[in-house]
């Protein structure tokens, strides 16, 4: 039998590790770039000094941000210790990609309203819990109805980011229109039963572990896509979550509805709850742990955009 295609490899490696489509496509295209870049030559003949030429390639020649360069490092990685199961390559001595000293775009708290007011349906609930939870645009559209508990006003986010799940705030404000929205869901899916339908995507093999669980009702995401879709992996017809794309244009064109000169995005209003909780009063720890974040280095940036005495009076 002949051996499957590199490309191919690093496909079946990701899904045994239960890495995310977006992931899996990621590492794909950025070893296809690494290898053309080589003239075609197979990584196994090529050592750290085709690595590092390639880095340094990213950072100087296509002046790639220094987020863009470690993913690109992450998925040679990947590549050499998980499917080639060789030593990662030495990057010494690789020209390194200036990070970026920006500060976040923050709204203010009426400006959070204005964009919010701006939008419709789906599009506003999800801003909402964005600005109220403090998601990420892809956490908020993966939320399956079982991760809402309105009885505890919390939101259980699952496989964040680093494959980790977290408890955060559920915002007291928006239990009415998620209690409509959970209704929706279930009428939803209770007509895409009847037409043979009603499964939905389970990770991690839960679909083999839990027979029922795929057209169980609290298993359904709580904002699915208005029509079906084929699953790339195992090639079934199913309701997916509805696009972030299109929650982002959406947010874009309020920004723009509200008056706003900002630069505003989905992720503005994950950066405005966390500014807005320190201005609030909300210790540094408490933050970090309702973001998510591995390091509290990484919440800090939020101290550079609130001034705390700006708001004493």
């Amino acid at each position: 039998m002949p051996e499957r295609k590199l490309l191919d490899q690093v496909s079946d490696v990701a899904r045994f590790r239960h890495l995310s489509l977006r992931t899996e496509e990621t590492y794909r295209t950025w070893i296809k770039r690494f290898i053309l870049f080589h003239g075609k030559r197979h990584p196994r003949d090529l050592d750290a000094a085709a690595v590092r030429s390639f880095l340094t390639h990213l950072a100087v020649n296509e002046r790639v941000a220094a987020s863009t360069q470690n993913q690109a490092f992450n998925a040679l990685l990947f590549l050499y210790r998980q499917v080639l199961k060789l030593e990662p390559p030495n990057i010494d001595g690789v020209e390194r990609a200036r990070q970026s000293k920006n500060l976040p775009v923050v709204f203010t708290k009426e400006e959070s309203s204005a964009v919010i007011a701006h939008l419709k349906g789906e599009n506003r609930l999800i801003a909402g819990l964005l600005y109220g939870s403090g998601l990420r645009i892809m956490e908020a559209v993966r939320l399956r109805v079982k991760d809402i508990d309105l009885s505890r006003n919390e939101i259980i986010v699952r496989d964040g980011k680093g494959e980790k799940d977290r408890l955060t705030m559920l915002p007291i404000s928006l239990k009415p229109a998620l209690a409509v929205q959970i209704e929706a869901v279930r009428r939803l899916h209770d007509e895409d039963l009847k037409r043979g339908g009603g499964e939905v995507y389970l990770p991690y093999a839960l679909e083999r572990k839990y027979r029922n669980a795929a057209t169980d009702p609290l298993w359904q995401y709580l904002f699915p896509a208005g029509k079906h879709s084929i699953d790339p992996r195992s090639g079934k017809t199913r309701r997916h979550h509805v696009s972030e794309q299109n929650v982002q244009r959406a947010v874009k064109t309020a920004v723009r509805a509200a008056g706003i000169e900002k630069n505003g995005t989905c992720h503005a209003f994950r950066h405005s709850f966390a500014t807005h909780l320190l201005e609030d009063g909300y210790d540094i720890r408490t933050v970090q742990e309702l973001l998510g974040h591995k390091d509290v280095r990484t919440t800090m940036i939020y101290t550079h955009v609130f001034h705390p005495v700006r708001y004493a009076a």
